[in-house]
């Protein structure tokens, strides 16, 4: 697949469960410069019942900061833009219509990320943003509603891990009228003691020679720790707990008065700290830095590795093909013939666009994948596997479009799934199932020879494809199975046409 030119500008949008972040940086021989920051405290957490609703009140508080970040990245073309969103978006129930609220407000989509994925881009822009120093590193980000632990060693990681526990939500459960008592410190770190458990043994047993907290919660306590007269290792346990002892006089987070505590992270001070102290006393961490990279810069050089060989999804989709045993040689015609079709076709089925072309070859690529599994059903078993894997450097809605395509790529065909993808792919989508089953139907016989140039003319929800003369007779296989096809096709409203 093509690459497109590197942009000179991107920008990336973090949108957390306690802050919105955006990130506008010009990309000049091969570095990145920060050209311009914005942080708002939406703290959308908050706003999240126990249903999983989000209120009124911190919708428009969000879309109102989404309408200021979409002035700056309205006039950026899509490929020089990410936007995300973490925990409170992956909690969040019936949110489509905030979606699409939000998508016009910022000019841009919004990508749902995995816990998962979220520790892969944190660990991106610390890397990115930190000394090169040897040996293993431990990364701890406290976000809004959830706390992301990852291990690695230069630009790889080991482990990744998300604990849905965060500085807004812990604040929300244990000191949501802003009291501070010994009590409700003790059932605080017991409740992060218990989500930290199934992960000590294993982070401990990897091990790593230095630990480094990055965005806002560890932040703010590296700089009340510093201005305190704090050690030269950064936080210690023991700065934590004299930080506890210190909220537990005051009593009250009105009554915090800590050099270094912006006021806008004072409402949410009491859950990190709880949180970072937990973290530090379970695994046993010494001391801890706060580092300079953070989501937002995983996100901007992901957004870069996107337009080099460095894509995490292209990896992501080798790894797959390897670890199931894909025969390559089949996913490489089937992919060659999905990807013509489309190009013969993109302009009259308006689907030319970038991510069309990449996850239609990604299908093609990894539409067997459920073979190793069983051939009955083997399509989906492979949809099951790209729905629940995690699959580094894929959003949520990327990877269940992915999903789709390769559990509908062969037999009865049911167009219902499609309404669970985000717009415009719970349209376009149905246009790409139909070239992926043509072009794994085309490539059944697993020959090397190259199929014969095919004519195509298309309209709405038709298409006709014209083989040379005698071609079909000479391979009635492939003529049966377009007669077959072409009655499936028919059961959900689509034509095709062949000779």
């Amino acid at each position: 697949m093509s690459r497109s030119k590197i942009p000179e500008i991107i920008a990336a949008v973090d949108l957390g469960s306690n802050s919105f972040h955006m990130v506008v940086a010009r990309h000049l021989h091969g570095q990145l410069t920060i050209m311009d920051r914005l942080r708002e405290p939406v703290r959308l957490a908050f706003g999240l019942d126990e249903q999983g609703r989000l209120s009124r009140e911190v919708m428009d508080r969000a879309l109102a900061c989404m309408e200021r970040f979409g002035q700056r990245l309205r006039d950026m073309h899509a490929e020089s833009v990410r936007v995300v969103g973490t925990n409170t978006f992956r909690q969040a129930r019936r949110k489509g219509a905030f979606l699409d609220r939000a998508h016009v407000a910022l000019g841009h989509p919004i990508e749902i990320i995995s816990g998962i994925e979220e520790a892969r881009l944190i660990y991106l822009g610390v890397a990115h943003s930190s000394p090169g120093e040897p040996g293993k590193r431990l990364v701890v980000d406290i976000g809004g509603g959830s706390t992301e632990f990852i291990i690695g060693e230069g630009q790889q990681t080991h482990q990744l891990e998300s604990l849905r526990m965060g500085c807004v939500t812990m604040s929300k459960q244990f000191f949501d009228d802003g009291e501070i008592t010994e009590k409700r410190i003790k059932r605080a770190r017991m409740a992060a003691r218990i989500e930290l458990e199934p992960i000590v043994e294993r982070y401990k047993a990897t091990g790593w020679e230095q630990a480094l907290g990055s965005s806002g919660s560890i932040r703010a306590l590296y700089e009340v720790v510093r201005a305190a007269g704090g050690h030269e290792g950064g936080i210690t346990l023991e700065s934590l707990e004299n930080l506890i002892e210190h909220a537990l006089r005051a009593g009250h987070v009105s009554r915090l008065r800590l050099p270094g505590l912006d006021e806008d992270r004072t409402p949410v001070f009491a859950g990190g700290l709880v949180i970072l102290t937990e973290v530090m006393q379970s695994l046993e961490v010494q001391g801890m830095r706060a580092a300079d990279g953070a989501l937002r810069e995983g996100l901007l050089y992901d957004l870069l590795g996107r337009h080099t060989d460095e894509d995490a999804r292209v990896r992501t989709v080798r790894s797959m093909a390897a670890r199931y045993h894909v025969d390559m040689a089949q996913a490489d015609r089937v992919e060659t013939t999905a990807l013509k079709l489309l190009h013969d076709l993109e302009e009259v089925w308006a689907v030319g666009e970038p991510l069309a072309e990449s996850v239609l070859g990604w299908a093609s690529r990894l539409h067997e994948i459920g073979l190793d599994i069983s051939h009955a059903h083997y399509h989906r078993h492979g949809a099951y596997l790209l729905q629940n894997s995690d699959m580094p450097g894929f959003p949520r809605e990327e990877q269940m479009l992915l999903a789709v395509l390769v559990g509908c790529h062969r037999r009865k065909l049911s167009l219902d799934i499609l309404e669970e993808l985000m717009p415009p792919w719970h349209l376009k989508a149905e246009l790409l199932i139909v070239l992926l089953r043509l072009a794994v139907l085309l490539n059944r016989g697993r020959s090397k020879s190259p199929l014969p140039e095919i004519k195509l003319a298309a309209k709405v929800r038709m298409l006709e494809l014209k083989f040379p003369q005698r071609w079909l007779e000479e391979h009635p296989l492939t003529l049966a199975d377009l007669e077959q096809e072409s009655e499936l096709l028919k059961a959900v409203g689509f034509r095709l046409r062949f000779d």
